[in-house]
């Protein structure tokens, strides 16, 4: 008879999450919450701490510049380790290079009279990090989940990282205003402390062991080989090369001048950008209950949006406007995330994945360090409307070309009940599954 008596007591406690938020899942959304809420604070301290210096705008570029640059570099080499060794070792080492950076960034700030070059040094040690970081994440990220889950999780996880990013931001400039710089940048180091102590319980013994690779040029070879054999996965790689480049050279350039000349100052964009931030928010909230079957064609659709920011620049549209037009673009680019990210987990197979997620992320920004050195030059040679009216026509063409992929347009969901990654692929080199027309 008092057997039963402990079930109450338990039962509430494990109903505080899903059942599908296993303990994986709960320790990398915990620690990407703990490392946005510094790293978009840190973002804007890095900046005041080189005006602070006596910088120049030209001098912010150059330390923008150089924790962009290795991002590029190492990407590749990144992906590679990743699917070498264990992914949640690479996560906590990348941390644990982010935290010591950002630790040193902070003591130079507040030690006073810090030189350019140390801190595009401790930049770029930053962005390193980050490279190896960011394809290992993705993969421990889809190995935590089933495939019928797959969509809710991910628009969880990045609800909770947006959100994370919207208040690190907001919480991040406040800290700059009463205590300066230096000591946002000690936060974030702390942030990655605990974030990397939170990853460095991960358990991964439901991962399947790795077969011994041929070397890292080899590791190399086998993910450009998925990439290349998957249309709809270089196609789209293809297509964010020129999005991410010209929405980030509209949004980092023209955007702030266009406030500055016609919106009535700073504070006005940086309400377009908050309008952004909710609109991703309002994105993922959608797709924890909206499941569309042909994931490519509704995420590829949802790019179309990105470029109205643009063309609201280029008009430009007042306040409201801009702020309307960023909160669907925010939202719109929201599904095509989920949506992508759901794709890569049931197409690619889990021994590579942090392979091709490399791949990925270098094709995406690749081109954008690029497009924000030409943005100046663009504007004088044609004009800033002109301008940022080709920013939003290259879009939209980008778009529509990817939809000429038969792939793009038939990729479907299907269903997966076994936890990504827990045994190998039983057919890893069949070609995906596509049904034919509706």
């Amino acid at each position: 008879m008092s057997s039963p008596s402990p079930a109450p007591s338990r039962t509430p406690a494990r109903r505080r999450r899903p059942a599908w938020a296993g303990r994986n899942y709960s320790l990398l959304t915990g620690a990407a919450v703990v490392t946005n809420l510094g790293s978009h604070g840190a973002l804007i301290a890095a900046a005041f701490a080189v005006q602070d210096a006596g910088g120049s705008a030209g001098d912010i570029g150059l330390v923008a510049a150089a924790r962009t640059l290795p991002l590029v570099l190492f990407l590749l080499i990144g992906g590679a380790i990743a699917d070498r060794l264990p992914r949640h070792h690479v996560m906590v080492a990348a941390n644990a290079l982010n935290c010591l950076s950002q630790a040193a960034f902070a003591l130079l700030v507040l030690a006073g009279d810090p030189q350019l070059w140390q801190m595009m040094l401790l930049s770029a040690l930053l962005g390193t990090g980050t490279a190896f970081f960011n394809p290992a994440a993705e993969g421990m990220l889809l190995s935590t989940v089933s495939g019928e889950h797959a969509n809710r999780a991910f628009a969880l996880f990045r609800i909770a990282m947006n959100g994370a990013g919207i208040g690190g931001a907001a919480l991040g400039g406040a800290m700059i205003a009463a205590i300066g710089p230096g000591w946002v940048l000690a936060v974030d180091a702390a942030a990655f402390a605990i974030a990397g102590a939170l990853r460095a319980f991960l358990d991964v013994g439901h991962v399947a062991e790795r077969a011994p690779g041929g070397g890292l040029l080899a590791d190399l070879r086998e993910g450009w080989v998925e990439v290349r054999s998957r249309p709809w996965l270089w196609s789209i790689v293809l297509q964010f090369s020129v999005v991410v480049a010209v929405v980030g050279a509209a949004e980092a350039v023209y955007g702030p001048l266009v406030a500055r000349d016609r919106l009535g100052g700073p504070a006005p964009w940086g309400l377009a950008l908050a309008c952004f931030g909710v609109g991703t928010i309002a994105g993922a909230v959608l797709m924890m209950a909206w499941k569309p079957r042909r994931l490519l064609l509704v995420g590829t659709l949802c790019v179309f949006p990105l470029a109205l920011p643009s063309a609201g620049l280029a008009v430009p549209l007042p306040v409201w406007g801009l702020c309307a037009v960023m909160f669907v673009s925010g939202t719109a680019i929201e599904v095509f995330g989920v949506n992508w990210m759901t794709t890569m987990h049931q197409e690619i197979p889990e021994e590579k994945f942090s392979r091709v997620s490399a791949y990925d992320w270098f094709g995406s920004v690749s081109m954008l360090p690029l497009a924000t050195a030409v943005a100046g030059p663009a504007e004088t040679a044609f004009g800033r409307t002109e301008a940022l009216w080709g920013c939003a026509a290259l879009v939209v063409l980008a778009t529509a070309l990817v939809l000429l992929i038969p792939d793009v347009r038939r990729l479907t969901r299907r269903a997966r009940k076994e936890p990504w990654g827990s045994a190998p692929d039983p057919a890893p080199q069949t070609p995906p599954r596509l049904d034919t027309p509706a």
